[in-house]
């Protein structure tokens, strides 16, 4: 099991192309930790304005009366992928990881694979 700080060094050397990677509680949009980022990439704020995402397509899931779970949830921009997983196990619960990489130097299928390890792993 790896800690919030291990899971953040995972997200960041295992992708190439990583500009930003946190931890986030989506019950209350704080983050647990953060790792990266720059001026133009507030992870603080990219947290609290991800959780809102999640709750969105929640809440849009349940009025469709979709079964099933969020995996993953992709944002593109013109220079940049905004990857969101939610994390599922017992200890993560209200939990998502939050990757942000340039595009350009990135692997989108990478990602979601090392997202997904870094996930099993996490220890809360």
């Amino acid at each position: 099991m790896a800690s919030v700080e291990v899971s953040l060094k995972e997200m960041m050397a295992g992708v190439e192309g990583a500009l930003g990677a946190a931890v986030v509680d989506y019950t209350s949009g704080m983050a647990l930790g953060t790792l990266g980022g720059s001026k133009d990439l507030n992870l603080t704020v990219a947290a609290a304005g991800n959780t809102d995402v999640i709750r969105a397509k929640v809440r849009t899931m349940e009025e469709l009366g979709l079964k099933g779970r969020i995996e993953d949830i992709l944002i593109t921009l013109e220079k940049q992928y905004h990857l969101i997983r939610l994390i599922t196990g017992r200890s993560g619960n209200g939990l998502f990881l939050y990757l942000v990489l340039d595009k350009q130097r990135s692997n989108l299928a990478m990602a979601r694979h090392q997202l997904k390890r870094v996930e099993e792993q996490l220890e809360v």
